[in-house]
Protein backbone atom coordinates (compact mmCIF):
# COMPACT_ATOMS: atom_id res chain seq x y z
CA UNK A 1 0.00 0.00 0.00
CA UNK A 2 1.52 3.30 -0.29
CA UNK A 3 2.26 4.99 2.44
CA UNK A 4 2.23 9.04 2.79
CA UNK A 5 4.38 10.98 5.04
CA UNK A 6 6.57 13.62 5.61
CA UNK A 7 9.92 15.04 5.96
CA UNK A 8 11.50 18.21 6.96
CA UNK A 9 13.87 20.33 4.75
CA UNK A 10 16.70 22.04 6.04
CA UNK A 11 14.77 25.38 6.34
CA UNK A 12 12.16 23.59 8.35
CA UNK A 13 9.31 23.03 5.11
CA UNK A 14 7.68 20.01 5.33
CA UNK A 15 7.66 18.24 1.99
CA UNK A 16 5.22 15.13 1.47
CA UNK A 17 5.99 11.63 -0.05
CA UNK A 18 4.69 8.61 -0.83
CA UNK A 19 6.40 5.31 -1.02
CA UNK A 20 5.45 2.78 -2.77
CA UNK A 21 6.93 -0.79 -3.34
CA UNK A 22 9.57 -3.01 -1.72
CA UNK A 23 13.48 -2.96 -2.81
CA UNK A 24 16.21 -0.07 -3.85
CA UNK A 25 15.06 3.65 -3.54
CA UNK A 26 14.12 5.59 -6.56
CA UNK A 27 12.65 8.93 -6.20
CA UNK A 28 10.94 10.52 -9.05
CA UNK A 29 11.34 13.69 -9.93
CA UNK A 30 8.29 15.59 -11.04
CA UNK A 31 8.43 18.12 -13.83
CA UNK A 32 6.08 21.89 -14.00
CA UNK A 33 2.80 21.61 -13.64
CA UNK A 34 3.26 18.43 -11.95
CA UNK A 35 2.56 16.84 -8.31
CA UNK A 36 3.15 13.73 -6.44
CA UNK A 37 0.24 12.08 -7.76
CA UNK A 38 1.12 12.81 -11.83
CA UNK A 39 4.28 10.38 -11.21
CA UNK A 40 2.15 7.71 -9.47
CA UNK A 41 1.21 5.56 -12.41
CA UNK A 42 5.21 5.08 -13.02
CA UNK A 43 5.43 4.46 -9.42
CA UNK A 44 3.40 1.72 -9.40
CA UNK A 45 4.97 -0.01 -12.54
CA UNK A 46 8.33 0.63 -10.88
CA UNK A 47 7.34 -0.85 -7.60
CA UNK A 48 8.10 -4.86 -8.33
CA UNK A 49 11.26 -4.12 -8.07
CA UNK A 50 12.25 -0.96 -5.88
CA UNK A 51 10.90 1.42 -3.37
CA UNK A 52 9.80 4.24 -5.13
CA UNK A 53 9.64 7.74 -3.79
CA UNK A 54 6.74 10.09 -5.32
CA UNK A 55 7.63 13.41 -3.73
CA UNK A 56 5.38 17.03 -3.76
CA UNK A 57 8.02 19.76 -4.44
CA UNK A 58 7.81 22.94 -2.59
CA UNK A 59 4.72 24.82 -2.92
CA UNK A 60 2.88 21.78 -4.54
CA UNK A 61 0.14 19.38 -2.85
CA UNK A 62 0.91 18.83 0.31
CA UNK A 63 4.11 20.28 0.97
CA UNK A 64 4.87 23.07 2.17
CA UNK A 65 6.53 26.45 0.34
CA UNK A 66 9.01 28.97 2.90
CA UNK A 67 10.04 32.04 0.97
CA UNK A 68 12.18 33.47 -0.54
CA UNK A 69 12.79 30.64 -3.27
CA UNK A 70 15.74 29.59 -4.99
CA UNK A 71 16.78 26.44 -6.22
CA UNK A 72 19.30 25.40 -3.33
CA UNK A 73 16.01 24.78 -0.92
CA UNK A 74 14.50 22.66 -3.98
CA UNK A 75 17.95 20.35 -3.83
CA UNK A 76 17.53 20.07 -0.14
CA UNK A 77 14.19 19.09 -0.62
CA UNK A 78 15.51 16.73 -2.70
CA UNK A 79 17.94 15.98 -0.43
CA UNK A 80 15.72 15.52 2.40
CA UNK A 81 13.68 12.83 0.86
CA UNK A 82 16.70 10.67 -0.12
CA UNK A 83 17.83 10.85 2.94
CA UNK A 84 14.51 9.52 4.33
CA UNK A 85 14.81 6.82 1.83
CA UNK A 86 17.83 5.62 3.29
CA UNK A 87 22.01 6.87 2.64
CA UNK A 88 21.47 7.32 -1.28
CA UNK A 89 18.85 6.55 -3.88
CA UNK A 90 18.74 6.41 -7.64
CA UNK A 91 16.85 9.47 -9.04
CA UNK A 92 14.76 9.75 -12.16
CA UNK A 93 13.58 13.00 -13.71
CA UNK A 94 11.85 13.77 -16.61
CA UNK A 95 11.47 17.39 -18.14
CA UNK A 96 12.38 20.58 -15.30
CA UNK A 97 12.68 17.62 -12.68
CA UNK A 98 15.43 15.95 -15.18
CA UNK A 99 16.93 19.06 -14.74
CA UNK A 100 16.51 19.53 -11.11
CA UNK A 101 17.87 16.19 -10.24
CA UNK A 102 20.74 17.11 -12.41
CA UNK A 103 21.46 19.96 -10.46
CA UNK A 104 21.21 18.24 -6.92
CA UNK A 105 23.47 15.43 -8.18
CA UNK A 106 25.87 18.41 -8.92
CA UNK A 107 25.57 20.22 -5.89
CA UNK A 108 26.37 16.59 -3.72
CA UNK A 109 23.12 15.36 -2.77
CA UNK A 110 23.68 11.40 -2.24
CA UNK A 111 22.17 10.25 -5.75
CA UNK A 112 24.10 6.98 -6.71
CA UNK A 113 22.44 6.39 -10.26
CA UNK A 114 20.86 9.11 -12.05
CA UNK A 115 17.78 8.85 -15.19
CA UNK A 116 16.66 11.82 -17.09
CA UNK A 117 13.86 12.08 -20.03
CA UNK A 118 14.35 15.41 -21.98
CA UNK A 119 15.53 18.14 -19.88
CA UNK A 120 14.60 21.04 -21.85
CA UNK A 121 17.28 22.80 -22.03
CA UNK A 122 18.00 25.39 -25.33
CA UNK A 123 21.45 24.86 -26.23
CA UNK A 124 21.85 26.16 -29.58
CA UNK A 125 19.98 27.74 -32.83
CA UNK A 126 17.52 25.15 -33.26
CA UNK A 127 14.80 27.24 -31.44
CA UNK A 128 14.15 30.36 -29.96
CA UNK A 129 15.75 31.34 -26.64
CA UNK A 130 13.29 31.88 -23.58
CA UNK A 131 12.98 35.73 -23.28
CA UNK A 132 15.23 37.63 -20.73
CA UNK A 133 12.60 38.56 -18.50
CA UNK A 134 10.80 35.06 -18.53
CA UNK A 135 11.74 33.95 -14.98
CA UNK A 136 10.19 37.78 -13.64
CA UNK A 137 7.13 37.81 -15.75
CA UNK A 138 6.05 34.87 -14.18
CA UNK A 139 6.58 36.16 -10.86
CA UNK A 140 4.88 38.90 -11.65
CA UNK A 141 1.36 37.43 -13.03
CA UNK A 142 1.43 34.99 -9.81
CA UNK A 143 1.90 38.46 -8.03
CA UNK A 144 -1.49 39.94 -9.92
CA UNK A 145 -2.68 35.95 -9.27
CA UNK A 146 -3.25 35.63 -13.17
CA UNK A 147 -3.14 31.58 -13.20
CA UNK A 148 -4.95 31.21 -16.31
CA UNK A 149 -2.34 33.70 -18.41
CA UNK A 150 0.64 31.79 -16.17
CA UNK A 151 -0.24 28.96 -18.44
CA UNK A 152 -0.81 31.10 -21.45
CA UNK A 153 2.88 32.56 -20.84
CA UNK A 154 4.51 29.21 -20.18
CA UNK A 155 3.33 27.40 -23.04
CA UNK A 156 3.97 30.05 -25.58
CA UNK A 157 7.06 31.06 -24.36
CA UNK A 158 8.87 27.95 -23.03
CA UNK A 159 6.96 25.49 -25.02
CA UNK A 160 7.38 27.21 -28.25
CA UNK A 161 2.94 26.56 -28.45
CA UNK A 162 1.29 29.00 -30.87
CA UNK A 163 -0.65 31.14 -29.20
CA UNK A 164 -4.15 30.45 -30.05
CA UNK A 165 -3.20 26.93 -29.63
CA UNK A 166 -2.32 27.82 -25.98
CA UNK A 167 -4.97 30.05 -26.09
CA UNK A 168 -7.59 27.20 -26.37
CA UNK A 169 -5.48 24.88 -23.92
CA UNK A 170 -5.58 27.83 -21.36
CA UNK A 171 -9.24 27.71 -21.15
CA UNK A 172 -9.61 23.88 -21.09
CA UNK A 173 -11.21 21.81 -18.21
CA UNK A 174 -7.70 20.75 -17.75
CA UNK A 175 -6.10 23.35 -17.48
CA UNK A 176 -8.39 24.47 -14.12
CA UNK A 177 -6.91 21.72 -12.45
CA UNK A 178 -3.36 22.75 -13.12
CA UNK A 179 -4.14 26.28 -12.22
CA UNK A 180 -2.88 25.44 -8.20
CA UNK A 181 0.32 24.72 -9.69
CA UNK A 182 0.72 27.94 -11.59
CA UNK A 183 2.80 29.37 -9.03
CA UNK A 184 5.45 27.25 -9.12
CA UNK A 185 6.11 27.40 -12.88
CA UNK A 186 8.75 30.26 -12.31
CA UNK A 187 10.60 27.78 -9.79
CA UNK A 188 11.23 25.58 -12.85
CA UNK A 189 11.88 28.86 -14.67
CA UNK A 190 14.96 29.33 -12.37
CA UNK A 191 15.93 25.39 -12.10
CA UNK A 192 16.61 25.49 -16.02
CA UNK A 193 18.14 28.90 -16.40
CA UNK A 194 20.85 27.39 -14.19
CA UNK A 195 21.61 25.04 -17.38
CA UNK A 196 20.90 27.31 -19.52
CA UNK A 197 17.78 28.13 -22.06
CA UNK A 198 19.88 31.08 -24.42
CA UNK A 199 21.39 28.72 -26.84
CA UNK A 200 24.37 28.58 -25.35
CA UNK A 201 26.02 25.52 -24.88
CA UNK A 202 25.75 23.69 -21.58
CA UNK A 203 27.99 24.52 -18.24
CA UNK A 204 30.59 22.32 -17.83
CA UNK A 205 30.74 22.12 -14.49
CA UNK A 206 28.30 19.22 -14.97
CA UNK A 207 31.44 17.16 -16.21
CA UNK A 208 33.24 17.83 -13.09
CA UNK A 209 30.15 17.14 -10.75
CA UNK A 210 27.85 14.68 -12.35
CA UNK A 211 30.36 11.94 -12.18
CA UNK A 212 27.85 8.71 -11.06
CA UNK A 213 26.57 6.72 -13.79
CA UNK A 214 23.59 8.43 -15.67
CA UNK A 215 21.13 7.45 -18.17
CA UNK A 216 19.78 10.39 -20.74
CA UNK A 217 16.82 9.65 -22.82
CA UNK A 218 14.91 11.45 -25.53
CA UNK A 219 12.05 10.55 -27.49
CA UNK A 220 12.62 10.24 -31.70
CA UNK A 221 9.52 12.29 -32.02
CA UNK A 222 10.94 15.32 -29.76
CA UNK A 223 11.61 18.49 -31.43
CA UNK A 224 15.08 18.73 -32.90
CA UNK A 225 16.24 21.19 -30.06
CA UNK A 226 14.60 18.77 -27.36
CA UNK A 227 17.13 16.01 -28.43
CA UNK A 228 20.11 17.98 -28.79
CA UNK A 229 19.84 19.22 -25.08
CA UNK A 230 19.58 15.39 -24.60
CA UNK A 231 23.19 14.81 -27.12
CA UNK A 232 24.69 17.75 -25.44
CA UNK A 233 24.22 16.32 -21.77
CA UNK A 234 25.70 12.60 -23.63
CA UNK A 235 28.76 14.53 -25.20
CA UNK A 236 29.49 16.16 -21.23
CA UNK A 237 29.03 13.99 -19.01
CA UNK A 238 31.72 11.16 -17.83
CA UNK A 239 29.50 8.27 -17.12
CA UNK A 240 26.56 8.34 -19.60
CA UNK A 241 24.09 5.57 -21.85
CA UNK A 242 22.16 7.68 -23.96
CA UNK A 243 18.90 6.36 -25.52
CA UNK A 244 16.28 7.55 -27.93
CA UNK A 245 12.90 6.11 -27.27
CA UNK A 246 11.79 5.97 -31.03
CA UNK A 247 8.17 6.98 -31.48
CA UNK A 248 7.89 9.06 -28.25
CA UNK A 249 7.33 12.95 -27.72
CA UNK A 250 8.31 14.68 -24.85
CA UNK A 251 5.35 13.14 -22.84
CA UNK A 252 6.45 9.40 -23.79
CA UNK A 253 4.13 7.30 -21.31
CA UNK A 254 5.14 5.70 -18.25
CA UNK A 255 4.82 2.32 -19.42
CA UNK A 256 7.26 3.10 -21.86
CA UNK A 257 9.46 5.00 -19.84
CA UNK A 258 9.19 2.38 -16.80
CA UNK A 259 11.66 -0.61 -18.66
CA UNK A 260 14.62 1.69 -19.26
CA UNK A 261 14.56 3.09 -16.17
CA UNK A 262 14.41 -0.75 -14.84
CA UNK A 263 17.17 -1.73 -16.91
CA UNK A 264 19.05 1.22 -16.06
CA UNK A 265 18.68 0.99 -11.97
CA UNK A 266 19.00 -3.09 -11.42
Amino acid sequence: MTVVEKVRSNDGTEIAYDRLGDGPAVVLVGAAWNDRMSAAPLAHLLADEFSVYTYDRRGRGDSGDTQPYAVEREIEDLTAVIEAAGSSAYAFGVSSGAALALEATAGGAPISRLAMYEPPYIVDDSRTPIPGDYVEHLDRLASEGKRSEILRYFMTAAVGMPAQMAEGMASSPMAKAMEPLAHTVSYDGRVMLRGGMNGQPLPKRFTETVTVPTLVMDGGASPAWMRNAARALNALLPDVQYRTLEGQDHAAPPEVLAPEIEEFFS
